[in-house]
């Protein structure tokens, strides 16, 4: 009974293993696992040691970086009293408890360096239908805005509000649509995700970077100073206009796509109620500038209170649309054939049947033998010809 209650598939000890367990236990055995209590202790103090000169080369590398980024040294920390009873119980605190070390890097840091904070990006697409100068402009504004994100094409048909939720999917909070109507005419919309305010324009005289050819050039990914007319600061929707520009069309500090270098200017001045774009490179530092492109002119229409919608802010009185404009043109033309047909009726109207007055008592002098004469002398005109001719 006894053997059935023991586990199945043990093995008896013989008398020498277990004599041998018991030696190995006690460290009488030569190959013993257990390590003598001097052995213990000199490796302990290796190990502090070690630990002791890791904690030296971090501080030393820590006030070094510190020095080289001009920020505050930090305190000392203060230096418990020499025991070395107490040194060797701290010692076996810390290994117990050991704290992960500070985090160093020895490559230099990345460009923004943590002090991105102005987290500005911006949706740039268009919508189907547009021509090809209006696809190479959002292609030109792409690469002049390093914080720029792309988006497929848009539907004419869908609902303009459907840019919010767009523009939140991409994590963006500004946005530039292009809209195309008729194959020909170009709006741009310039709006401040998702709580507004949008800008509508028309855009006239565009000019891409590959139809001009000019000799200016700039870095991509660069930083540009943004310029503003003095006329911007007159009026308050043009202020308004300008706090969106400046928002939009700059870069923001430290972004990890731009690059550490301001080489162009943009300008924006206001000419005929228009706001005209340029690029310019900056050449020298005593100010001389090379154009680069694209250029575009913008005509507001109307300033809304919200998102792609909203109360009306502003609308302007000298805007007229490119429908009316061509309507004019072609009454223009209609207007041609209608006052030929009026010149016509006059000069008719002005004819009259006698060319000079006539006196009617000149024919009162008038015989019929004078008549008769003038006929006489008719047939021997052409007897005069006919020998004339023969001759």
């Amino acid at each position: 009974m006894a053997a059935m209650g023991k586990k199945r598939g043990a093995v008896k000890q013989t008398d020498d293993q277990a004599v041998k367990k018991a030696k190995t236990e006690n460290g009488e055995d030569g190959n013993s696992t257990k390590v003598q209590p001097t052995t213990q202790r000199t490796a302990m103090e290796d190990k502090r040691k070690k630990r002791r000169n890791e904690r030296r080369k971090m501080q030393k590398k820590l006030k070094k970086q510190m020095q080289r980024e001009g920020a505050p040294l930090p305190k000392p920390a203060e230096t418990p009293e020499e025991n070395p009873e107490e040194s060797e119980d701290d010692d076996s605190e810390e290994e117990e408890q050991e704290a992960p070390a500070p985090v160093t890097r020895e490559d230099p840091l990345p460009l923004h360096g943590g002090k991105w904070t102005n987290k500005q990006r911006c949706l740039v697409f268009c919508s189907r239908g547009v021509s090809y100068r209006a696809r190479h402009l959002m292609n030109d504004l792409k690469m002049l805005m390093p914080h720029a994100k792309a988006e497929s094409k848009m539907h004419k048909k869908e609902n303009i509000q459907l840019i919010n939720e767009m523009c939140e999917m991409k994590n963006c909070n500004k946005c530039v649509y292009l809209e195309a109507r008729k194959k020909m005419d170009l709006y741009m919309w310039v709006s401040n995700v998702p709580h507004g305010p949008c800008v509508k324009f028309l855009v006239e005289n565009v000019h891409t970077m590959g139809e001009l050819k000019l000799t200016g050039n700039c870095l991509k990914g660069a930083r540009p100073i943004v310029t503003f007319d003095k006329s911007f600061d007159e009026h308050p929707h043009w202020s308004l206009v300008k706090e969106l520009f400046t928002q939009t069309f700059s870069t923001p500090y430290h972004h990890p796509k731009s690059q550490p270098f301001v080489d162009h200017v943009y300008t924006f001045s206001v000419v005929d109620d228009r706001i005209w774009f340029r690029n310019y490179q900056i050449v020298d530092e005593k100010g001389s500038l090379a154009e680069v492109g694209p250029r575009f002119v913008l005509n507001p229409i109307r300033m809304f209170g919200g998102s792609f919608g909203g109360p009306t802010l502003y609308q302007n009185p000298h805007y007229k649309s490119p429908n009316e404009i061509r309507r004019a043109m072609r009454r223009l033309k209609g207007d041609k054939y209608t006052n030929r047909v009026l010149a016509k009726k006059a000069l008719q109207e002005r004819k009259t049947d006698e060319t000079y007055p006539i006196d009617p008592t000149d024919e009162v002098f008038a015989t019929p033998r004078d008549e008769a004469d003038s006929e006489d002398e008719k047939p021997s005109q052409k007897k005069n010809k006919r020998r004339r001719k023969k001759n």
